[in-house]
């Protein structure tokens, strides 16, 4: 058996060591002054006297209790918590500063900027002289890719392709009719910019409606792996600035997002629905076309979305219903079916 290890070096690439002043400084946090060199990361139950976990759901907090960890980071209130001769990080969002210290120690590898030998590059195409691209990739005419992206092997970038600066495209990836901002991060296989699904009937068949518009990711967006986004029929279909779609993703033409909207693995978005700011959609929900869903709305994993939702509501269930009336018909159902026993 292969033994389980927290950044595996074969694979990761680790900085430091750091002392404690600097780790609880990535974590945003504070901890008492005493010296103490962290040379990496570990979950509670592994890390030993050289190492920074974190508690951040208390429903762990047994582990806590007997962690051998350097250090932990934890909310003030389980300060009390930590053992003797373990120091304390204390911050008030934990898992927020868990994640700046693991980018601490396994910070992003740089990129190594170049173009590979055996990509293509078509005439007319930009590319900054501080982006990297990697083998077999073929960037084609027109299309424009900014300081300091990396686009990963084999992947595709279309015509007239606009990549803003320190974006990442992954290994595989296409992207065509696009428009990215800053700092986007496509993941290996998404296809981002195909034509949508839009065709008429006729007597004779289906006649296929050319899809006229493209797709715009804003700053930060990122694009999980295998997911597609179609361009947009005559208008834009737009990914917010900061959303992050989970792998397998399908989001139809004219589909707009608003900012930090959350998608999560294998949702369905029909064309010409507006996802205001702030939705989070769970595993496998899908939502019918021509819908606008209300900031803050939360949609529940494999739910069913038919109608409008209201801006800050839970819903659950197919057809989606909102919280509390959908718990309620649960439990009737329960009594009708310990009745009927």
């Amino acid at each position: 058996m292969v033994k389980s290890t927290t950044g595996n070096p074969r694979f990761f690439s680790r900085s430091g060591p750091y002392t404690l002043a600097i780790v609880a400084g990535a974590a945003r946090g504070i901890a008492d002054e005493f010296d103490l060199l962290l040379e990496g990361l570990a979950p509670l139950q592994t890390a030993g006297p050289n190492e920074v976990s974190f508690l951040d759901n208390r429903r762990y907090a047994s582990a806590l209790d007997q962690t051998l960890a350097g250090a932990v980071i934890v909310h003030p209130d389980m300060a009390a918590r930590v053992p003797t001769g373990t120091a304390a990080i204390l911050t008030r969002e934990p898992y927020a500063g868990w994640a700046r210290v693991a980018a601490l120690f396994y910070p992003a590898p740089p990129v190594s900027p170049g173009i590979h030998p055996s990509a293509i590059i078509a005439e007319g195409a930009l590319v900054d002289p501080s982006a990297e691209v990697g083998p077999l990739c073929v960037i084609e005419t027109g299309a424009e890719i900014g300081p300091g992206c990396r686009i990963g092997s084999g992947a595709v970038i279309g015509s007239g392709v606009i990549v803003g600066r320190d974006c990442r495209i992954g290994a595989h990836a296409s992207l065509s009719h696009a428009l990215l901002g800053a700092r986007v991060y496509v993941y290996p296989g998404a296809r981002i910019g195909q034509e949508g699904f839009g065709f008429a009937s006729t007597k004779d068949g289906f006649l296929s409606v050319p899809q006229l518009g493209r797709v715009i990711l804003e700053d930060d967006v990122e694009v999980g792996a295998n997911s597609t986004i179609d361009r947009g029929s005559s208008r834009d279909t737009v990914i917010g600035a900061g959303s992050r779609l989970d792998n397998l993703v399908q989001i139809g033409h004219n589909v707009i997002l608003g900012r930090c909207c959350v998608i999560v693995a294998q949702v369905g978005i029909s064309g010409s629905t507006v996802l205001e700011d702030f939705v989070r959609v769970g595993g496998q929900a899908a939502m019918a076309g021509h819908l606008r869903i209300g900031q803050g709305a939360k949609i529940g994993g494999q739910a069913g979305v038919i109608s409008d939702i209201a801006p800050g509501e839970t819903v659950l269930g197919s057809p989606a219903q909102p919280k509390k009336k959908f718990f309620r018909q649960i439990a009737t159902l329960k009594k009708m079916v310990k009745g009927e026993g």
